[in-house]
C-alpha cells in the first residue's frame, strides 16, 4: 500500500466513505488513506481461484460466500480484503434478500495476498486488527515465497510452507484437505 494522504490524520471516517472510489482501493485506517497496490499476475490467479474455490464449497450448502475486493467498514477503519468470506447467516441483505451494498460488518475469515510493493507490516496489522474486532481466521499468501501465515484469534501465528502441510480452514470447510501444494498449484498452467 502506499500512503495518498499522509500528513492530514484529521478526515473523519464519515468523509473518507463519501470520497470517490479509486483504483486499485484505498483503505482508512486510523485517519489516514492508504491505497494498495495494482495486483500483478500470480496475486491476481490465486484471488480469482482461492474465491472461487472458497464458494464452490460454501454456496451451495449455505454455509458462507467469500467476496473479493470487497469494502469492510467496522470499528472505526475501511480497509478492502483481497479476500472476505462471510459465513451465511452475516450476509448483509437487503429487505429483498439480495446482498447488500454496504458491509458495515468484520469478515469471519479475511485473506491478504502479498503484492511485491506491498508493506508486510501494514497488512498484518490489518489482518490482527480484524481479529482483534471479531474476525475467526486470517491468512497472509507470499505468491513469492509459496508459503502462508495463519492468523487465529489469541495465538501465534502458524507459518504454513512444506508442500504438503494442511492448511487451517474454518470449521465449516474441515473436510476440504488444503495443502500449501494444492494451494499454489494454480499458478502453475501447464
Amino acid at each position: 500500500m502506499v500512503s495518498v494522504s499522509s500528513a492530514s490524520t484529521s478526515l473523519s471516517l464519515e468523509e473518507f466513505l463519501q470520497l470517490p472510489e479509486t483504483k486499485p482501493a484505498s483503505e482508512y485506517i486510523d485517519g489516514r488513506i492508504y491505497q494498495k497496490p495494482m495486483p500483478q499476475g500470480k496475486h491476481s490467479r490465486l484471488q480469482t481461484r482461492f474465491s472461487t474455490e472458497i464458494n464452490q464449497r460454501m454456496e451451495s450448502e449455505r454455509l458462507g460466500c467469500a467476496f473479493t475486493e470487497l469494502r469492510c467498514t467496522f470499528a472505526g477503519r475501511s480497509i478492502v480484503p483481497d479476500i472476505s468470506v462471510f459465513s451465511w447467516e452475516r450476509i448483509p441483505r437487503t429487505a429483498s434478500g439480495e446482498v447488500e451494498n454496504a458491509f458495515t460488518i468484520h469478515p469471519d475469515w479475511v485473506i491478504e495476498i502479498l503484492s511485491p510493493d506491498q508493506r508486510i507490516t501494514r497488512v498484518i496489522n490489518n489482518i490482527l486488527f480484524c481479529l482483534n474486532n471479531g474476525t475467526n481466521l486470517g491468512w497472509l499468501i507470499d505468491p513469492e515465497e509459496k508459503n502462508v501465515i495463519i492468523f487465529q484469534p489469541g495465538q501465534q501465528p502458524i507459518g504454513k510452507e512444506e508442500p504438503s502441510e494442511r492448511l487451517i480452514l474454518l470449521p465449516v470447510l474441515e473436510k476440504w484437505q488444503l495443502t500449501v501444494e494444492a494451494m499454489f498449484g494454480c499458478l502453475s498452467l501447464s
